[in-house]
């Protein structure tokens, strides 16, 4: 493919990652005119490529408006890493849940934040907004600085030069301060939330290694702050990590 071929062929697939990108968890259908509003992109060229991510079953019409498609989670099912660290740990969140009868999640680190795989919510704890999907900064949640602590320097360079933005009165935002944060959990083995990923929300998180040794996820505890006692919950979700790890490392 020639130059100009490659610079199109990049220009459209950027373009239509940020179509699928503009949807939000609370979305259900949206128009062309929000679409550009979201994406900064010309109406025609919205249109434009709406109507080829909708032949493709990447979005589905809803009248005059789209959505997200079947075939997105379908190949979000497909994704090794998503599909094969799920099913080794859901064992070991299931017996985590019934252990401490608190919400367990499962994320991994995406660029500066964290993806959760995996949530698995207690009839005992209290509905919480995190969902399967859901990203937030790894800086401000009990998984992401689990994971950091554990990452190469260049890791945690790269999260605090994309910035370190606030989400609750107790995230921490400084540079100083979150590596002074994760040399702690490198010596604990264990991360705190302590309402830093918004007001009332707690967790106790552990990070997760593959068979390589290297951190690949985390595994958390979460609850809200008036009802979890986040020392208490500590030993169980670094028991359940250690486990997990353990199992990953196995051979097959």
């Amino acid at each position: 493919m020639c130059s100009a071929g490659r610079h199109e062929s990049e220009t459209v697939v950027g373009r239509s990652a940020a179509i699928l990108g503009a949807f939000g968890a609370e979305d259900g259908a949206l128009g062309v005119s929000e679409l550009s509003r979201r994406t900064g992109l010309p109406k025609s060229t919205v249109h434009r490529l709406v109507r080829a991510l909708t032949a493709h079953g990447l979005l589905d019409r809803s009248g005059s408006r789209v959505r997200l498609g079947l075939r997105l989670f379908e190949l979000g099912q497909l994704v090794p890493l998503r599909r094969d660290l799920r099913a080794a740990a859901l064992p070991f969140m299931a017996d985590l849940r019934d252990a401490t009868h608190q919400i367990v999640h499962l994320a991994v680190l995406d660029g500066p934040e964290v993806v959760y795989l995996e949530i698995l919510r207690s009839a005992d704890a209290p509905a919480m907004p995190s969902r399967v999907g859901g990203r937030l900064p790894a800086h401000a949640t009990g998984v992401g600085k689990a994971m950091l602590a554990f990452s190469p320097p260049e890791t945690v360079d790269a999260v605090i030069a994309a910035g370190l933005p606030r989400l609750s009165r107790r995230t921490i935002v400084l540079p100083r301060l979150l590596r002074r944060e994760l040399e702690g959990i490198r010596a604990a083995g264990c991360a705190f939330d302590r309402e830093e990923s918004g007001d009332g929300v707690v967790c106790a998180a552990s990070p997760v290694f593959g068979s390589d040794g290297a951190v690949v996820g985390a595994l958390s505890i979460s609850g809200w702050s008036t009802g979890m006692k986040l020392e208490r919950m500590a030993p169980a979700v670094r028991t359940a990590a250690l486990a997990l790890s353990r199992a990953l490392r196995a051979p097959s």
